[in-house]
Parts: C-alpha cells; sequence; structure tokens
C-alpha cells in the first residue's frame, strides 16, 4: 500500500512527472513528425513574442504617463504651495527671533495647505553668514535627510527662483520604500536669508496603478496566447486531418493494398483532393494488375515452353550422342559438325534448366533446403571439380581459407551453384593468369571470394553485370560454355539466403566477386569478413557494385568507397524487384 501511495503524485493529468529529463527528446520527435505539433509551437511562439513586445511596450508608456502626469501634478502644487509660503512671509514684519520662528511656522502651514504632501522640510542657506534672528532647520518625520540628495541642494542653493526635482526612494519604514519626487524651491525669509524649501511627493498610487496594469496585461496576454494556441489547434487539425488520411493512404497503397481509398466528404479542395488521388489509386490498380497478369502469363509461357521443350530436346540430345559415339568414323568436316551439335545441345539443355530456375525466382516459389554446412568443404569440391578446366585455360587455381569452417545454415546446391558461376566467369576472363578463392568468417557471417587478374570491367559494365543476359564486350565469345544467366541465378540464390552478392573490377586489374552469407539464419549481416575491393587492388582506380541480396529490414550492406581517381559505380538490386544480372 506504502509503495501504491508513493507512485500516486509521479503521475498527474496523464503525465509521467519523473520522466522530465526525457521531455526535450520527446518535444524534438514531435516537432519533427507532427506538421499540427509544429504549426501550434510556431504559432504560439511569434504571438507570445508579439504580446511580449506590445505588452512591455504598453507598460512602458502607462509607466511613463503615470510619471509624467504626477510630476506635472507635484510642480504645479509645489509651486502653488511655494507661493503661497512667499506670500506669507512678504506680508510679515517682524523683528525678534520669536516671531521670525513664529512666520516661518505660518509659512510651513500655508505651505501644508495649499499642498496634498505632509512631507516638507526647510533648510537655511549655507554661506550667508551669522543670523541670530534666524529659526532652525526644519524637516518633517516622515522625510529622512538621505531622501533629499546633494546635487538637488546644490541645484536649489544658486537661488535663481527655479523649481528643480528629482526622483527618489522614499523610506517609509525601516525595510520599506515606495518611489517618490523631492521638488525644491527657494524661499525668502525677512531678516533670517534664504532657505531651501523641499517637499516629497509619494508616487506608490502610480505605483498601484502601473502594477495593476501590468497583470492585466500579463493576464490578458497569457489568456490570449492559451485562446489563440486552443484556435490554432482546432484550425490546424481542420486542415492536418485530411492530409494525415492521405498520407496513411498512400502508405497502405504502396505496401499493396491497392483497394484502399480516401473518403470523399463535401465539395472543398480536400474532396478534389480526394477525388483526384482515388481516380490515380484506381488507375494504379488496374496497371498493376495488368502487368501483374502479363507477368504471370509471360513467366507461365516461359516455364511451359521450357518444359515443352524438354521432350523434343531429350530426343535430339540422345540422337546426337549417337552420332557423337560415331564421329571418328565420319569424314573430318562431319565428324566436326557431330561435335558442334553436341555442344550446342548441351549448352541448350544447360540453358533450359537456367530459364526454369529464373521462372521459379520470378513466381516466388523456390524453396531453401537448408543444412548446416561448411562453406570451405563447398569451396574445395568446387575447386576440386573445376582445377581441370582451369588449367586446360591456363590459370592457376588455388584455394586461400582463413575462417568458415564453422557449419552454417545453408543450401548446398544453390551455393555450389553460386561458386561453380563465380569460378567459371573468372576462367571466362581471367586471361590465363591466377585465380583465388578465399574463404573467411567472423561473428555475424561467412564470405566468399573469387579473385582474378584478368581484362577486368569498367563502371558502367559493373553496373550491369548481374543483368540477365548481359555481355561487357558482345563480340566476345564464351570459351566455356555459359547461358549468359549464370550471375542473375546466383544473385537470386544469395537473396534467398538473406545474403549479399558484390563485385569490384577494375580495367586490366581483374575483378573480385564477393559472396557473403549471414552466420545463423534470418540474423543481420554486421560487416563482411573479407575485404572489397580486396587487399592487392590497384589504389588509383576500380568500382564496386552490389548485388544486395539481403532485405531492407534485415540491415544493408556496406558498399565499399571506390579508390582515389574514380567514382564508385553502385549496381544494387533488391531482393523485391527480382532483376538479376549477367
Amino acid at each position: 500500500m506504502a509503495a501504491a501511495t508513493a507512485a500516486t503524485p509521479a503521475r498527474l493529468f496523464g503525465v509521467e512527472w519523473r520522466s522530465w529529463r526525457s521531455w526535450p527528446g520527446r518535444l524534438a520527435v514531435s516537432w519533427r513528425r507532427s506538421l499540427q505539433f509544429r504549426t501550434v509551437a510556431i504559432t504560439l511562439l511569434l504571438t507570445g513574442l508579439a504580446i511580449l513586445i506590445t505588452g512591455i511596450y504598453v507598460s512602458f508608456s502607462v509607466g511613463s504617463d503615470l510619471y509624467k502626469s504626477r510630476l506635472d501634478q507635484a510642480l504645479r502644487d509645489s509651486a502653488r504651495a511655494t507661493s503661497s509660503a512667499q506670500s506669507t512671509l512678504d506680508a510679515a514684519d517682524v523683528s525678534d527671533s520669536a516671531a521670525v520662528r513664529h512666520l516661518l511656522d505660518n509659512a510651513l502651514t500655508s505651505i501644508g495647505t495649499a499642498t496634498s504632501s505632509r512631507l516638507v522640510a526647510a533648510y537655511r542657506v549655507p554661506g550667508q553668514g551669522a543670523a541670530p534672528l534666524a529659526p532652525q532647520d526644519f524637516r518633517s518625520p516622515g522625510l529622512a535627510a538621505a531622501d533629499i540628495s546633494d546635487s538637488l541642494r546644490h541645484s536649489v542653493q544658486k537661488g535663481d527662483d527655479k523649481q528643480y526635482y528629482q526622483s527618489v526612494e522614499l523610506r517609509t519604514g525601516p525595510e520599506q520604500q515606495t518611489p517618490g519626487i523631492v521638488v525644491g524651491s527657494d524661499l525668502s525669509l525677512p531678516t533670517a536669508g534664504r532657505y531651501e524649501l523641499y517637499i516629497a511627493y509619494d508616487l506608490s498610487d502610480a505605483e498601484s496603478t502601473l502594477a495593476f496594469v501590468q497583470r492585466t496585461l500579463l493576464l490578458a496576454g497569457f489568456g490570449l496566447i492559451l485562446l489563440i494556441g486552443a484556435v490554432t489547434w482546432v484550425i490546424v487539425r481542420f486542415v492536418v486531418q485530411p492530409i494525415r488520411i492521405a498520407a496513411e493512404t498512400s502508405k497502405r497503397l504502396a505496401a499493396g493494398d491497392l483497394a484502399v481509398r480516401i473518403p470523399q466528404h463535401g465539395e472543398d479542395v480536400f474532396a478534389s483532393l480526394a477525388a483526384s488521388f482515388n481516380g490515380m489509386a484506381d488507375s494504379l490498380q488496374r496497371q498493376i494488375t495488368q502487368l501483374g497478369t502479363l507477368s504471370q502469363l509471360q513467366q507461365r509461357f516461359v516455364s511451359d515452353v521450357s518444359h515443352e521443350l524438354r521432350t523434343p530436346l531429350t530426343t535430339i540430345r540422345l540422337a546426337g550422342d549417337v552420332i557423337y559415339d560415331q564421329r571418328e568414323s565420319f569424314p573430318p568436316a562431319t565428324a566436326r559438325t557431330a561435335e558442334l551439335l553436341h555442344t550446342q545441345v548441351e549448352r541448350f539443355d544447360l540453358l533450359l534448366s537456367d530459364l526454369l530456375e529464373i521462372s521459379r525466382y520470378d513466381a516466388g516459389s523456390t524453396t531453401i533446403d537448408a543444412e548446416p554446412t561448411s562453406l570451405v568443404r563447398v569451396a574445395q569440391e568446387v575447386v576440386d571439380d573445376m582445377a581441370p578446366l582451369a588449367q586446360q585455360n591456363g590459370s592457376e587455381l588455388r584455394l586461400d581459407a582463413p575462417g568458415g569452417y564453422v557449419e552454417v545454415s545453408l543450401d548446398p546446391r544453390r551455393i555450389r551453384r553460386i561458386v561453380r558461376n563465380l569460378i567459371g566467369n573468372a576462367i571466362e576472363h581471367g586471361e590465363g593468369r591466377p585465380i583465388v578463392v578465399a574463404v573467411d568468417s567472423n561473428e555475424s557471417a561467412v564470405a566468399l571470394s573469387v579473385r582474378d587478374y584478368g581484362i577486368g570491367m569498367n563502371a558502367d559494365a559493373v553496373q550491369h553485370v548481374f543483368d540477365r543476359f548481359w555481355r561487357a564486350d558482345p563480340s566476345r565469345k564464351r570459351t566455356i560454355g555459359g547461358t549468359g544467366l549464370g550471375l542473375a541465378i546466383s544473385l537470386e540464390d544469395a537473396t534467398a539466403h538473406g545474403g549479399w552478392l558484390e563485385v569490384w573490377s577494375s580495367p586490366g586489374a581483374g575483378s573480385c566477386f564477393r559472396l557473403t552469407l549471414p552466420r545463423i539464419a534470418d540474423e543481420p549481416i554486421l560487416v563482411s569478413p573479407l575485404p572489397l575491393p580486396p587487399g592487392d587492388a590497384a589504389t588509383g582506380d576500380g568500382a564496386v557494385g552490389t548485388g544486395q541480396g539481403i532485405p531492407a529490414v534485415k540491415g544493408t550492406p556496406t558498399t565499399a568507397k571506390a579508390p582515389r581517381g574514380k567514382t564508385a559505380a553502385p549496381a544494387r538490386r533488391t531482393a523485391n524487384s527480382r532483376e538479376s544480372r549477367a
């Protein structure tokens, strides 16, 4: 019970007050994401600034007017009182000190009658010599000597019959002060000489009036800000809500929900927007449906044609094998024709297999038969199998495997096909130079790279290297066969495993293909264990392209930057596009 009671004050009006340190971050997020919040905040800020400036101006203006009014009143009041006192003094004829003192008292009494202030002081002007009849200086009990400054006294002592004033803080108590004005003037007392007359006026009533005005302005300004904020919030909500609905609808439309539409109400501009958007969505739905239907028909056609060609191709292959086995008994020209027929029939068979595989990927009907397999073992098997072909083309095939011996979940048949395609591509374009197959691993991935030192490719070729049936040099003949779909299928195989297939190449310096697979299925790849560009790549040129097979939600590979002097030419493909490269 005690714990529940102590936790209750943590939330008030639905706000977690103890988490105040997170408020700036939340406000920043709201500022970035909410147009309504941003508009209201800017409106309140500008309105508050305008009200603040206006309030300060009004406060100073009212204060200045109040002070000027009270000052004019004090000067008139002091002049009238001084004139009345001087008239009383001039009309008297005194000859002894008591009479002079009585005359000064009468003058002060007349001052009290003529003015609203009871704070009066009278000082004999110094430097007039001894005067036995001169009465002593006088100061009202409520007026302190410090309230009359020396500068004011020096001005009054000039004797030029002018009024002098000064703003002061009147000491009304031990620790209390009120604003005031002290007005000084000159009096001439018969037989006693000149006296300084000071009348102090309390401005506390003007201060109270100014404080009331300021409080009124503050409350009115605060209320006005709240009112403007509420009005802005309501108005912006009416404006932003249709935009929010349009954004959510377009997001759902982009996600594949082609049947979603914006509700239409009224005949205003938002209704027109909804009508236009819905019309666009209808058009997109029709076109996407048509394209989907055409794509399905195309995929079905390719698949059906491939299947239908199997039977005559099998017959042709059997007949060709019989002719090929008897080629030595034929004349040289006929024997050569039998060899060409045998080679092209085998290539045709491979092409049909690749077309069937591509059509399965396009139809999304491919399944991965994963099992724990060592990538090094797969690479070793392919290297041993293709070593004679590499030697036949003058290339030395080497395997360098500092890592990658751990067993990971993959489809051995598909990974073996990727490695075979990459090594075959290296043999095809390696110009008889060495070919290095490297395998390594780290905490998140295993990787395999195939490095050749052949003719290489420029940046434009790297962009298209995974395209179907693409060839960097159309006039160049394939010396070891191939269908033009090997790298495209390899990219799809890497995509199906959630991996990356990337390439680096430089004209005259060769190429390097890198396959990176997640060490744990469905886990993101943080970084590939093998470098790209490779460590022995020239620092002057080269281009990097990425066949990106990992879904965006799993993280994307960091494409290596091209070395200085050249611009990296990324060739990206996403898993959803199903676009491949040859």
